[in-house]
């Protein structure tokens, strides 16, 4: 069986939508979600959905291996961030080399980096007039969205479009193709 770990730090609509995908599974788990917001409504998503979920702050994440510990107790053949804002430590990178995957809302290299999550990537996106933007699926390395690109997937913006309307064709792509790259990338 392989195990998944999720990372999220807000509502979990990926969080749930992969943890759904794997429900009946006979290969997959999705066995815990973490977050860094004791707030985050992923947490009662999970809760719902009957995967351990647990909150931490950064001195666990960062400064100590407390997260670290909970990780290599879990297992985790995938650990898999949608929607985690903070940056990943290099300590928990180490111990799980070519292991930890991150979904972006934009086509990287563009529109990735520091600050560029959510809503502030689809008004970048209208703001400079794009006629095209995406999802990327790639590895996490030390710096914000530079790892390895695994999948990308493409949609139209169009001169009408709003940074909530981006968004809404963010999300269907989301939805439609981040458990299929993740099983894939399981299976190989």
């Amino acid at each position: 069986m392989k195990r998944i770990v999720i990372f999220a730090s807000g509502s979990g609509t990926n969080a749930e939508n992969l943890i759904k995908f794997f429900h009946n599974s006979d290969n997959v788990s999705v066995i815990q979600v973490l977050t860094n917001n004791p707030h985050a409504k992923v947490l009662e998503r999970a809760k719902n959905l009957k995967v351990s979920a647990l909150s931490f702050n950064k001195v666990a994440f960062i400064e100590t291996d407390d997260v670290l510990n909970i990780l290599k107790s879990s297992k985790p053949d995938l650990i898999i961030l949608a929607g985690f804002l903070w940056k990943f430590p290099e300590h928990i990178l180490n111990a799980f080399p070519n292991k930890v995957i991150n979904v972006h809302p934009a086509l990287l290299p563009k529109y990735g980096g520091k600050g560029m999550y959510g809503i502030n990537v689809h008004k970048a996106i209208i703001a400079n007039k794009e006629t095209e933007t995406g999802i990327t699926i790639h590895y996490v390395n030390e710096h914000y969205d530079e790892g390895a690109i695994i999948f990308q997937a493409k949609c139209d913006v169009f001169p009408s479009d709003s940074s909530n309307d981006v968004a809404e064709k963010i999300h269907k792509l989301e939805m439609e193709h981040f458990p299929k790259v993740v099983e894939k990338l399981l299976n190989e």
